[in-house]
């Protein structure tokens, strides 16, 4: 088995994963069945908010929580929900969306980072 950096791991996340700016991001969730991830760990949603409406889904629990199909999931997507993925400075969030691909899901963005977000004016509510 070939191991591979982090560095070429995010490439290939990158690669694969559309990277939103905050107004594709802001249009899809308007105008779009939208289901918004934070995939950052509970201490920093807790300490800063996440954005309004968005599920938290740690990194590390996303096969469990959102396999196709499976009674676990919780979050109710379809083939036609758009599904945009967001940590704190968008490296997360683009493996978790790669992940999410490999899982058979459609229509994964990298929304990228909360900080981001919150100076473009982005409406946010209190963590956990």
């Amino acid at each position: 088995m070939q191991t591979k950096t982090l560095e070429a791991l995010l490439i290939e996340a990158n690669d694969l994963v559309k990277r939103l700016s905050y107004d594709e991001s802001v249009d899809l969730i308007n105008n779009t069945q939208t289901v918004i991830i934070d995939v950052r760990e509970e201490s920093e949603v807790y300490n800063l908010g996440l954005i309004k409406n968005a599920v938290h889904i740690p990194r590390g629990l996303l096969e469990f929580k959102l396999s196709p199909n499976s009674p676990n999931n919780t979050v109710l997507i379809n083939n036609n929900t758009n599904i945009l993925v967001y940590c704190a400075g968008g490296y997360r969030s683009a493996l978790a969306a790669k992940t999410l691909l490999d899982l058979g899901f459609k229509n994964v963005y990298n929304l990228g980072g909360f900080q981001e977000w919150v100076e473009c004016g982005g409406e946010i509510q209190p963590g956990l």
